[in-house]
């Protein structure tokens, strides 16, 4: 399976996969509002065995079947003042 990936230039680290290029009309008006214009990052295959930094493939081959898009957002930055250090106060 092929995926064809964007980034929202409104939204920071915001991509759609899409299942066929250029195929905007699969997204719904209030979402392609939201992200405002689309920039084309990369296109790659979705088959057995890929690995994507960020994602879940199985999820996003799901999505890109069943709506004929995925939606990524930005990764959670943890704080890192919540983090135990093991100190004794």
């Amino acid at each position: 399976m092929q995926a064809y990936v964007y980034k929202s230039l409104r939204k920071a680290d915001t991509y759609v996969y899409l299942a066929a290029r250029d195929d905007f009309a699969r997204l719904p008006e209030p979402l392609r509002t939201q992200l405002g214009s689309l920039a084309f990052v990369l296109e790659l295959g979705l088959g057995p065995g890929r690995k994507l930094a960020q994602e879940d493939p199985a999820v996003v081959r799901e999505n890109l079947t069943t709506r004929g898009f995925h939606l990524q957002f930005p990764p959670t930055v943890a704080d890192p003042m919540t983090e135990d250090w093991g100190t004794d106060a």
